[in-house]
């Protein structure tokens, strides 16, 4: 026997009820009596069915989410956790999510999951990402057999059969159909694809069940590429196809989304083909015009052109300096014949041929202009028109 104090036995009861996994995630339905709500905005409540009461408190941050707000004796589904409240001795529910009773427990448990979820933000379409244009590798996980996988390769092979397309094989209803999900997710994770389809046909609520669990949409949240939620028909919703990147309305609508039309392609590309063309063709035309232009210019200041220039402009300079000097030489030849005809009208000669002439000593050569410069017999040299002849001085000289 062990003696315990009050606080240690408290402390022991709640640890006790802490650790039991089952009484951390509980759904209880009851009566709802004696509701308060207290100036902290906490709800303070108790849950009966006939003599078994449990005492229940939901906190101010779930109150805010939950959005309905239980009366008393009004049967509800309350969500939460077991827990032993030590200042009072007491064990209690702490409730996260309350519904009315009549909506039903898989109901009550999805919109717990969804406001959840919510609240943390897994749903903001602010992370939602844009499907690949033109994806390379698709996986798809869904069952390996029935008509889901059929659809989707039907539907890509005559739509998109470029794509090569990846199929993990999950379990997709029943027990281990979450966890089988979750490990065809993330088989897909290490194998490089572009985008994910996560598929199945339709069935009801408990046969798609397994797309609310928590633990695949945690998975699918973590992808780290664009996830297409592609269960059961349009009507049909789970939570998957909040956290998805994009929700289709069947399977086969899934694969419509995540690729597209071939034959849409090839009118784009021969679109672009032509308009590439045209481009082409226009910077062609804009090029041979540049050319053109800077051939122009080249040619205007090319080496060749200046010097062909250059010999045009030494022709024209030689011709002028020939000219001048031909007309230079005219003048200086009319001016010496002119100097010419001068110098013979004052020439000795000239004057010679009149009948004079020119008398020398023939000793010396000097010219006699006086009878003073001879003695008597003399030899002189006197020059005529003719020629020269020899003579002498008289003795009377």
């Amino acid at each position: 026997m062990q003696l315990l104090s009050v606080s240690h036995l408290n402390t022991y009861l709640r640890e006790l009820l802490d650790s039991d996994v089952i009484l951390q995630d509980v759904w209880i339905e009851g009566e709802v009596f004696d509701f308060k709500q207290a100036a902290s905005g906490h709800w303070y409540f108790s849950l009966k069915e006939g003599e078994a009461t449990m005492a229940a408190a939901c906190w101010r941050s779930y109150v805010a989410r939950i959005g309905y707000r239980p009366r008393n004796g009004e049967t509800v589904l309350a969500h939460g956790r077991v827990g032993f409240y030590e200042a009072n001795g007491k064990i209690q529910l702490y409730v996260d999510m309350v519904r009315p009773s009549g909506i039903g427990l898989l109901h009550a448990r999805f919109e717990e999951l969804k406001a959840r979820l919510a609240a943390e933000g897994l749903f903001d379409e602010s992370r939602k990402r844009e499907l690949p244009p033109l994806p390379r590798r698709i996986g798809v996980v869904t069952s390996p057999t029935g008509a889901v996988i059929r659809d989707i390769v039907n539907v890509l092979g005559r739509r998109y059969p470029l794509a090569e397309l990846l199929l993990a094989p999950a379990k997709v209803q029943g027990d281990g159909a979450a966890d089988s999900i979750v490990e065809a997710l993330y088989a897909l994770y290490d194998q490089q694809v572009d985008v994910i389809i996560v598929a199945r046909g339709g069935g009801s609520a408990e046969d798609l069940w397994c797309f609310n669990e928590e633990v695949v949409a945690r998975a699918v949240f973590a992808s780290p590429v664009p996830v297409i939620s592609g269960v059961g028909h349009e009507s049909d919703v789970t939570i998957i196809d909040f956290v998805a990147d994009l929700r289709a309305p069947t399977p086969s609508a899934a694969a419509e989304l995540v690729a597209p039309e071939i034959d849409g392609l090839r009118g784009a590309v021969e679109d672009i083909h032509e308009r590439m063309g045209e481009a082409l063709r226009e910077q062609l035309r804009e090029f041979g015009g540049n050319l053109a232009d800077l051939r122009r210019r080249l040619e205007t200041h090319a080496p060749l052109g200046k010097i062909n220039r250059d010999r045009q402009s030494l022709d024209e300079l030689l011709r002028r300096a020939s000219a001048q000097i031909g007309h230079s030489v005219s003048l200086r030849r009319a001016r010496l014949q002119g100097l010419d005809k001068q110098l013979g009208a004052l020439s000795p000669l000239a004057t010679l041929e009149r009948g004079y002439a020119v008398v020398r000593r023939a000793s010396d050569g000097v010219v006699v202009t006086s009878p003073t410069q001879l003695r008597p017999g003399e030899a002189l040299d006197i020059t005529v028109s003719g020629g020269t002849f020899g003579a002498s001085s008289t003795p009377d000289a």
